[in-house]
């Protein structure tokens, strides 16, 4: 069991594609430097959702047993960084309390939260479509109870395969051209890998663009620096 420091929170990753290593990191790099980040890769978790037709019983159990794996291992906070499987984060919080994210929540959050009246959702796998409208339509009757909000989603597997960021930023863009979400305020992105498109995306469709990774970066930091911070402070307020 990994023993973490005091001031270095242990936050793992549970990866499905190699990319999302990189880019998770890179979000911790600039959002919670303190951490200190496991990274769990199994890259055959999305391509066997993609030929189940989604989630099966069996991979739901996998997931599990990776979640498992971390926790024994001592992580203080986990994040899923495939949208894919983030009905598992709700069985996982049911077993062990510690903070599991889902990979998009804190960015659904967000835009929730703002004043976004029409969002557009958009990925580059079938399995995150339904998936992130799922998370995002679980939200809104506490975040959005007296303030209606509409979803358009958009799919390019073209993205996919693109050659950079903006190719990848102009194969969304004519998706949600195409899909009626030209008129969108935000738009979300439902996967790590895209976001190194987020930019260009922007650009393109002149509309605050927002990603996944950073907001669950922001959101463990204040789950587990902040909020201890704080429990200390008021342990020193005098009775």
């Amino acid at each position: 069991m990994i023993e973490p420091h005091p001031s270095r929170p242990l936050v793992a990753m549970i990866h499905a594609v190699p990319a999302a290593t990189r880019i998770a990191g890179h979000a911790f790099a600039q959002e919670f430097p303190q951490a200190t980040v496991w990274n769990v890769l199994d890259d055959r978790l999305l391509d066997d959702a993609r030929a189940a037709g989604g989630l099966t019983d069996a991979l739901r159990r996998r997931m599990l047993r990776l979640i498992a794996h971390v926790m024994e291992g001592g992580a203080q906070g986990l994040l899923l960084t495939c949208s894919s499987y983030g009905e598992v984060v709700d069985t996982a919080r049911g077993l062990w309390d510690v903070p599991v994210l889902k990979s998009d929540e804190a960015m659904f959050e967000t835009a929730l939260a703002g004043p976004y009246r029409r969002i557009a959702v958009a990925a580059s796998t079938p399995p995150a479509v339904p998936a992130a409208v799922a998370q995002l339509e679980a939200l809104i009757p506490a975040a959005r109870r007296d303030r209606p909000v509409d979803i358009v989603t958009a799919l390019s597997e073209e993205a996919a395969v693109a050659a950079d960021a903006e190719a990848t930023a102009r194969h969304l863009a004519d998706a949600l051209r195409t899909a009626g979400g030209a008129d969108a305020e935000v738009v979300l992105l439902a996967q790590y890998s895209l976001t190194p498109a987020r930019e260009a995306l922007a650009d393109l469709l002149g509309v605050p663009v927002l990603d996944g990774a950073g907001a669950a970066a922001r959101e463990l930091r204040d789950l587990l620096v902040l909020g201890q911070e704080q429990t200390a402070a008021a342990g020193t307020v005098a009775p």
